[in-house]
């Protein structure tokens, strides 16, 4: 049973809803494609016309503001599937999808998804499941940022980066990921300075430390309350 008070379990890909013998078929009409680190999927703004499921590497999707900066909304992992779809409702991709390694995926096309939908009630089902999880994830994460400010959004980051990525020692969690304040601030629409200042702060008051670089979460509670966490998010939604 997982333990929702100590976070650092193994990280849940956004597939659990479909059954093993759908995710074959899915599996099934998928083309692999390689991406080499910092390449673009796909860019905001491009007809949304394909799905893509992550084979290997890791990927992140972002928006563009007009004055250059980027949200990052996700973080992907083996097993996840991402992407929008015209026949979803989305004619144009809202995000753009970047390789932060060296990815393969497996591209599946529009017209292919269709086809394996239209007979297959349990996987058009399934499918309705992903879509409310995408959707669901997105409100959770800008629900923190509107509603709890900058120390919210990145209270709650901290302790999405524990799910998957976090170790726990004896002087506290370790992440197993390396994220620059920057990348911190792009989770959360801020600037590196920001970052820099909050971080700062509750280490002062002893909530994190850092070693080798990388910030090490010594007062979980500490960070729960600022982000008003009550434990009752799903492990598949609580996560980078």
């Amino acid at each position: 049973m997982v333990n929702k008070t100590d976070p650092t379990q193994i990280q849940t890909n956004n597939t659990t809803m479909f059954s093993d013998r759908n995710l074959e078929l899915i599996q099934s009409i998928m083309n692999k494609a390689e991406f080499k680190k910092g390449a673009n999927i796909y860019w905001e703004g491009d007809a949304a016309d394909k799905l893509y499921f992550l084979i290997e590497g890791r990927v992140k999707l972002f928006k563009s503001a007009y004055d250059g900066k980027d949200l990052v909304l996700h973080y992907f992992i083996p097993g996840d599937l991402f992407g929008e779809l015209n026949c979803f409702g989305f004619e144009d991709y809202s995000f753009t999808a970047h390789a932060i390694t060296d990815c393969v995926v497996g591209v599946i096309a529009e017209r292919d998804l269709e086809a394996l939908l239209m007979p297959n009630s349990s996987l058009s089902f399934e499918f309705m499941k992903w879509i409310g999880l995408m959707s669901r994830y997105t409100e959770i994460k800008l629900r923190d940022l509107l509603f709890y400010g900058k120390n919210g959004a990145l209270a709650s980051t901290l302790l999405r980066m524990a799910h998957g990525y976090g170790k726990r020692e004896a002087d506290g969690i370790h992440f197993s990921i390396s994220l620059t304040n920057t990348d911190l601030a792009q989770l959360i629409g801020s600037t590196r300075e920001t970052v820099n200042r909050m971080l700062q702060s509750w280490k002062s008051d002893g909530a994190i430390d850092y070693a080798h670089g990388t910030i090490v979460l010594r007062d979980l509670g500490y960070i729960k309350a600022i982000c008003h966490c009550e434990d009752k998010c799903p492990m598949n939604i609580c996560r980078l």
